[in-house]
Parts: C-alpha cells; structure tokens; sequence
C-alpha cells in the first residue's frame, strides 16, 4: 500500500518516497537532537548518518531519564519534599515517554531513508 506510514510515524514527515521526504526528514531529525549538531554540513548530506546519531542520541536520552528516575529519591530525597520528588518522578515520566516515542520515531525515519517500505499489519483474529 504505497504511503502507508506506521504507528508512531513522526507528524510533519512526508512518506518514504514522496516528493519532500528527505528534506522533511532531516529537518524533523535536526529538532530532535542538540542545535549544535546543526553545524555539521556532513548530517545534512548525509541523512542516514543522521539519522543513526539521533538514535544514538535519542536512546542515551531515554537511559539517562531512566535512570535519573530510579535514583532520584535517594539522589533527592535529603533535599526535596516528598511532593517535590513526586514532581520530578512525574517529570522523568513524561519526559522519558517522549523521549521513547521520539527514539521509536527516529529509528522508522532511519528505516525509511534506507529505503524500508513499511507495509501495515493484519490483525489477528
């Protein structure tokens, strides 16, 4: 089924073989990681690299929130509230989600500048 995209597609992407693809690609890749990054001309002519380095990039972020969540009641709890840690738990969830969809993101951005056709699944009965 051509332009079919998968769950947790990212919005503003254009389908893997459509007109725009690569540059819309690019430019949602570039708004995932550190602005810094921007400076290197390589990324830019080299999207899958770019897309490998956000992954990269992408699941140090979710370990790193992963485990700032296990060790902020002992890392904070002597200098926080209790309801002061809880909003940071919650923080850690909120983030580390977005984090994760955006990591699952970037991984199908990276299979579609390979050339991945993505092809919706049948459900089982």
């Amino acid at each position: 089924m051509a332009g079919y995209l998968p769950p947790g597609w990212p919005a503003g992407v254009h389908p893997p073989g459509s007109e725009g693809f690569e540059q819309t690609a690019v430019a949602w890749l570039l708004d995932v990681i550190p602005p810094d990054y921007r400076m290197h001309g390589v990324l830019r002519r080299h999207p899958i690299a770019l897309a490998a380095l956000a992954r990269h990039h992408l699941a140090a972020c979710v370990e790193g929130a992963r485990q700032g969540y296990r060790s902020a009641r002992t890392e904070l709890g002597d200098v926080l509230p209790p309801q002061g840690i809880d909003a940071v738990l919650d923080v850690y969830r909120a983030e580390g989600s977005r984090l994760a969809a955006a990591a699952r993101a970037a991984d199908l951005v990276g299979r579609g500048l390979r050339g991945e056709e993505f092809t919706p699944r049948l459900g089982r009965p």
